[in-house]
C-alpha cells in the first residue's frame, strides 16, 4: 500500500507536538517531516550505515529487506528472501545482525556476505520469533523473543511456542547465549541509556497498559527491575531508540482497543531519561521501530506501517 503525504509547509511543523518545554531544545524549528519512501507491508528495524549513507529496513511480510540510498534517494532490494526479518543492529565490528522470524534466529551478515547463525535454541528447544535487538558497550547482543512471528502465516510461519516470551544475551568474546528475563509478556524493543548502565525494556502485551521496564545492568547482570513509564489508556510502544541525552524515542500507537484514535495515538512519543513525556511526532501511520542516522547522527528515521519517515532533531543517537 503506497500512503499518501504531503509535507508540511509551516514552520515549526505542527506534527511535531511539545508536551513538555525540555524538549524545545531538542526540536530544530526549520525542519519538518518528510516520507522517505511508502509502499510496505509492514516496515520495522531501521538500522543507518553511515558508511555507505544507506539505511536498511526489514519488510517483514514481504519477506525482504529494503536499501534506501542518501544520496540518491533510491529504493532497493538489499536481501529477499531476508527470512522474514525482523529487527537490526549493527555490531562493534560494523558487521550487520538481524532478528529473522522464519528461520526463529540471529544471524549475523560477515563481510564477504557469508550469513553466520549465532542463536537458534535455548536449552535444545527452538527461539519464538526474535523480534529485536540492541548491541551493549561490551560488544554483547541482547535481543527480545517474543512469540509475534509464529502466531501466524503474515510474519512467518504459523507453530506453536516451545519457550516462554524471553529476553536474551549473545556474550560478545564467547558467544555463549544466556537467559535473562522471562517474566515479560510480548518483550519487544530494548535499548542501553548512552552510559550503558540501564537497560529499557519494552513489554508490548502488558495488561491492561503497555510498559516500558528499566534495569539497572552490570555485564550480563540485570537487577532493581523498575517501572519507567505506563503508556496509559489506550497507547502502545513498539521500538524505541535512546539519544545522547538519555531521552526515549519510541514507536507509539493504539493497542487495538476502541479508545484507540490514530489522530492521537500513531507516531513516535519522546520521554526523558526520568520517564516524562517530552514530544509526540505525529505521523499517518503508526510507528513501529526507528533509528537514529544520517552524516551527523541526528536524523531520525521512523519504519512506520507502509513507509519510512524522516526528521531532524536537535541531537544525536546514543552509542552506548
Amino acid at each position: 500500500m503506497n500512503i499518501a503525504f504531503a509535507p508540511n509547509a509551516r514552520r515549526p511543523d505542527p506534527a511535531i507536538e511539545v508536551l513538555d518545554d525540555a524538549f524545545l531544545p531538542l526540536r530544530l524549528f526549520a525542519a519538518g517531516v518528510e516520507q522517505l519512501f511508502t509502499g510496505l507491508a509492514w516496515a520495522e528495524g531501521p538500522v543507518w550505515f553511515g558508511d555507505g549513507r544507506y539505511l536498511l529496513v526489514s519488510d517483514i511480510p514481504n519477506n525482504r529487506i529494503l536499501r534506501w540510498d542518501e544520496t540518491t534517494g533510491a529504493v532497493s532490494d538489499f536481501r529477499r528472501p531476508s527470512h522474514n526479518a525482523n529487527g537490526h543492529v549493527r555490531d562493534r565490528q560494523g558487521r550487520l545482525v538481524s532478528c529473522e522470524h522464519l528461520t526463529r534466529r540471529i544471524t549475523r551478515t560477515e563481510y564477504d556476505g557469508r550469513i553466520a547463525v549465532l542463536a537458534d535454541r535455548w536449552q535444545g528447544k527452538r527461539l519464538n520469533s526474535p523480534n529485536d535487538i540492541t548491541c551493549a558497550a561490551d560488544g554483547s547482543l541482547w535481543f527480545s523473543d517474543p512469540s509475534f512471528g509464529i502466531a501466524s502465516d503474515f510474519e512467518g510461519e504459523r507453530a506453536e511456542a516451545e519457550l516462554p516470551h524471553g529476553v536474551y544475551r549473545i556474550d560478545g568474546a564467547t558467544g555463549e547465549l544466556s537467559l535473562q528475563l522471562d517474566d515479560l509478556q510480548g518483550p519487544n524493543g530494548l535499548a542501553f541509556s548512552p552510559d550503558g548502565r540501564t537497560l529499557y525494556v519494552i513489554e508490548s502485551r502488558a495488561r491492561p497498559h503497555r510498559l516500558i521496564w528499566a534495569y539497572d545492568a552490570d555485564g550480563p547482570r540485570l537487577s532493581n527491575k523498575r517501572l519507567l513509564i505506563d503508556a496509559g489508556g489506550p497507547g502502545a510502544f513498539d521500538g524505541m531508540a535512546v539519544d545522547v541525552q538519555g531521552n526515549l524515542w519510541c514507536g507509539f500507537g493504539g493497542d487495538g482497543s476502541k479508545a484507540a484514535d490514530p489522530a492521537q495515538l500513531d507516531g513516535v512519543r519522546v520521554y526523558s531519561p526520568e520517564g516524562r513525556p517530552l514530544a509526540h511526532i505525529h505521523l499517518p501511520e503508526r510507528c513501529a521501530n526507528l533509528c537514529f542516522g544520517g552524516a551527523k547522527g541526528n536524523r531520525l528515521f521512523m519504519a512506520s506501517t507502509h513507509s519510512v519517515y524522516a526528521l531532524y532533531v536537535n541531537t544525536r543517537g546514543a552509542v552506548a
